[in-house]
């Protein structure tokens, strides 16, 4: 039992209650990932066999993490090969029509569609219905069908309740959107939750199958769950209610994309019987980045009320550094953080974090000038054309239904089948194609083949490094321009990344058959990992890129750094008013949570700051300090400025319209 003695009392209190439905309210740095790791293990040492357990989170990173750690601690037991399913959501998703395929209506082999999939096919299905997408712009429909999804809508039960211009306009577009899909046997990251609610509602059969399998579910960040994944949740716990969700109130931020803090406020409401633990021991950060954080987050009324508390001592004030505008704002912070690495502080225990994606521009142009090495989290490594290009490969390859990835790679590199042509092959009419565009067609027919073949008696990377190859993008980018060379490299980081699945594929047990006809479970993994990134996917735990992480907070939820700077703390940018008239009650407290999240990176010292003068959209506007920076103890903060003086205090304006 030497694995509880790790744990304070609450942490083992919440490991030792196994049965019955349990609300762990975690607050950030209380450990919560160890109390749900030691929780598993203790259930497999208790005698519960690793299949019945399931454990869901939100990124794979974190996924990632739970796993280490469970399979670290199990590898202490002689014999236990076999590890419980730690996956995402939409992992699960995956695993389960994969499974049920059949019963879902989509073939094994359906291909999952990345944003800028969806984004071609929703421009393709407006195209087909003659909608201007200068009138009505096609980001907007997507990302409107995306929320209806996330509240458990079809295009069919939108389109009965559909009743103004704009949604008759979305109504079409999704319908088509949908048929596009279809024939592609595609489907997209909302469908893998959807599919599989619909699955589990309309088939008891598999619903008891599941439910006979998951006899101990565990949720983490159960305040981030949307309509759909509670669903899915309810669904999958309702014979046993053997159901432990961690999260915590004050770090929901995800409203926007389907998150509903009533998940959690009303868990007790679902599951009257569920017990209620509060982690309140922090061990990350020092007790005036708690006291800052506790007094901003307490204004907050829908909210678990709790305390943290650290055993750490006061640590550094908190600075504040006012800007006369965003330049000397972003100087400020490159060259603080190069006194930081300078002391001997590493680069990667550094991060600068900022509400918006704009902001980043100026922040790279001063980390450039300094000559501070960094990260910038958004331009993500698979969404890079070359990228996208190999995969495609792979997916056609499986997949021959999947025209989108067929009309991307029949030209690259230049085949010599041209739009005409290609119009005559998607339709059907290959035959009618001249003798030499019909030869070249058979090629890459084949060459889809050959690849098919290779997969099945090779490793991943070596798998990838064949495609690379014969496809021809190796040969069009050795030759090429220096941005060639960077291409080129990039599909190198590709075989390097397969290589993780090479280790997979020679530390399995017990092979598993794979789900998608004729490609290998490592492969499989692999294109399912590649299509369910996120951004925190994107930071290089090996240190490869050990620079300083520049990132949006949203970007930041569950990480930590030693040193955090968090910039544009200005009224209108944070808290942001956007482009809304009107902020509601519950757009305040979000932003309040956001801000809330952003303190509690922080481990050692917090440094904030704002510029008195900002440039948005051209246009240079005088701001005023955030409201949020009153909210912050006086006694805890360290001021500094440019200016030779001491920086006054943060005062509110009234603003008079003549």
């Amino acid at each position: 039992m030497n694995y509880l003695d790790t744990l304070n009392p609450k942490q083992r209190e919440a490991v030792l209650a196994t049965e019955g439905p349990l609300l762990i309210v975690a607050g950030a740095g209380t450990g919560k990932t160890k109390t749900l790791t030691h929780r598993i293990y203790h259930l497999i040492h208790q005698g519960v066999h690793p299949r019945n357990i399931l454990a869901i989170t939100f990124t794979n990173k974190a996924a990632k993490e739970m796993r280490e750690r469970v399979m670290h601690m199990m590898s202490q037991d002689h014999g236990m090969n076999e590890t419980p399913i730690l996956s995402t959501f939409h992992s699960l998703g995956v695993r389960i029509l994969r499974r049920f395929s059949h019963e879902a209506g989509l073939k094994k082999s359906f291909t999952i569609l990345d944003s800028g999939d969806t984004m071609k096919l929703v421009k393709e299905a407006m195209e087909t219905l003659g909608i201007n997408p200068k009138v009505h712009e096609p980001k907007k429909i997507r990302s409107f069908i995306s929320s209806k999804k996330s509240d458990g809508l079809s295009a069919d039960s939108f389109g009965k309740a559909t009743h103004s211009a704009f949604t008759e306009i979305v109504s079409a577009v999704w319908v088509k959107y949908e048929e596009l899909k279809s024939k592609e046997s595609a489907v997209d990251f909302d469908d893998l939750l959807l599919k599989t609610l619909d699955l589990l509602e309309k088939n008891i059969q598999i619903r008891k199958t599941l439910q006979n399998e998951w006899k101990y579910i565990h949720i983490d960040e159960y305040q981030d769950t949307n309509r759909v994944q509670y669903d899915i949740v309810r669904l999958l716990a309702e014979s046993h209610h053997n159901l432990c969700v961690v999260g915590d109130t004050d770090q929901n931020i995800y409203s926007w994309r389907g998150a509903n803090l009533r998940n959690i406020l009303n868990f007790e409401k679902d599951y009257p019987e569920a017990q209620i633990i509060l982690l309140e021991e922090n061990y990350r950060s020092t007790k005036n980045i708690l006291l800052a954080a506790d007094e901003v987050i307490k204004k907050n009324t829908a909210r678990i009320h709790k305390e943290l508390r650290t055993k750490q001592g006061d640590g550094e004030k908190i600075k504040l550094f006012t800007a006369m505008n965003e330049g000397d704002e972003a100087r400020h912070i490159a060259t603080t953080a190069q006194d930081l690495i300078n002391q001997g502080n590493s680069a990667t225990e550094i991060a600068v974090l900022y509400r918006t994606n704009f902001q980043s521009r100026i922040l790279e142009e001063a980390f450039l000038r300094a000559n501070v090495p960094y990260q910038l989290l958004g331009t993500k490594f698979f969404e890079r054309k070359e990228i996208k290009d190999v995969v495609s490969y792979i997916r056609a390859a499986f997949n021959r239904d999947s025209l989108s990835d067929i009309k991307r790679i029949i030209n690259e590199p230049k085949r010599g089948l041209g739009p005409a042509a290609i119009i005559k092959i998607f339709s059907g009419l290959r035959n009618d194609l001249p003798p030499a565009q019909g030869r070249t067609y058979d090629a890459f027919e084949q060459l889809l083949d050959k690849i098919l073949d290779f997969s099945s008696d090779h490793t991943p990377s070596e798998f990838v490094r064949f495609v690379i190859e014969r496809s021809g993008l190796f040969d069009m980018y050795k030759n090429g321009t220096e941005d060639d060379h960077e291409r080129l490299e990039n599909l190198e980081e590709l075989v390097t990344f397969a290589t993780r699945y090479d280790i997979a594929q020679s530390e399995q047990h017990t092979p598993q058959p794979p789900l998608i006809e004729g490609a290998p479970e490592q492969i499989e993994k692999m294109l399912e990992d590649i299509a369910l990134q996120s951004d925190q996917d994107q930071i290089d735990d090996s240190n490869k890129k050990s620079g300083v992480k520049l990132m949006t907070i949203h970007s930041a939820k569950g990480l930590e750094f030693d040193y955090v700077f968090i910039g544009g703390l200005e009224q209108g940018l944070f808290p942001h008013d956007g482009y809304d008239e009107k902020k509601t009650v519950e757009d305040q407290e979000e932003e309040r949570r956001l801000f809330y999240v952003a303190l509690t990176r922080a481990r050692k010292v917090l440094m904030l700051s704002y510029a008195m003068m900002r440039t948005i959209y051209g246009e240079q506007k005088f701001n005023m300090p955030s409201d949020f920076l009153s909210d912050i103890p006086e006694e805890i903060i360290e001021r500094e400025d440019n200016f030779g003086g001491d920086t006054p205090e943060p005062v509110r304006t009234v603003y008079l319209d003549w």
